[in-house]
């Protein structure tokens, strides 16, 4: 069975919309196209590097699909991050969109209609599939507890609108920290591995107070 990775650069309010340019996603007017890229430095480049270093399949959604495919084959692989635009060549594209058409002329791009095409698609052998951007793809990957992984590229900034990479309805999950790194400007890189059930625990006072217990009564009644 394939892992799905979430790969995401999200902002500290997680927002992670257009991140690379101004025309990527200026929908519903966000402002800010390009946040990333003056935080892109050698600790970064390494990182996306070791993301993508092992075999690997894109899993996208129609619109990220359609920004990559208007960039990428187009890109010039003996400049610098021509080895993404190598690799991304070489392997399968899986673009995922329930309705309308979709170019998929991108050499190896295969169309999936809805996310029981996605969950066939994990069940079978092959490399893991990595998510980019697909922001409605990934709310509904983490609904249907489909995530095996996640790699957060977060940013030092607050943006306080747009696309963001959770949703309320996500499968309840823990995750373990397997690795992280800070770089020198301030960029955090953390990989998370799925782990249990989410734990709890209790805090309070073995009899609570009479304002306890009023505060209580008071969060019963407003619901």
């Amino acid at each position: 069975m394939r892992k799905i990775i979430v790969g995401a650069m999200v902002s500290m309010d997680g927002v992670m919309q257009a991140p690379g340019g101004p025309t990527e996603d200026p929908t519903q007017g966000f402002k800010f196209g390009g946040w990333v890229m003056p935080y892109f430095n050698q600790e970064f480049g390494e990182e996306v590097d070791r993301l993508f270093s092992e075999k690997f399949d894109l899993l996208l959604g129609r619109k990220t699909y359609e920004i990559f495919a208007a960039y990428w084959p187009y890109y010039d692989e003996d400049a610098r991050d021509g080895g993404i635009a190598k690799r991304f060549k070489e392997i399968k594209k899986y673009a995922v969109s329930r309705s309308g058409e979709v170019d998929t002329s991108w050499q190896g791009s295969v169309l999936l209609r809805d996310i029981a095409d996605v969950k066939r698609l994990r069940q079978e052998d092959g490399p893991n599939l990595v998510t980019q951007g697909s922001t409605e793809l990934v709310h509904a990957l983490l609904a249907n507890d489909l995530v095996d992984a996640m790699t957060l590229f977060t940013v030092p900034v607050v943006l306080g609108s747009g696309k963001k990479l959770f949703a309320d309805g996500s499968a309840p999950h823990s995750y373990k920290l397997t690795r992280s790194r800070i770089s020198s400007n301030g960029l955090m890189i953390a990989h998370y591995e799925r782990g249990g059930e989410i734990k709890t625990s209790d805090t309070a006072l073995d009899s609570p107070s009479e304002r306890e217990i009023s505060r209580q009564q008071r969060m019963k009644r407003e619901g």
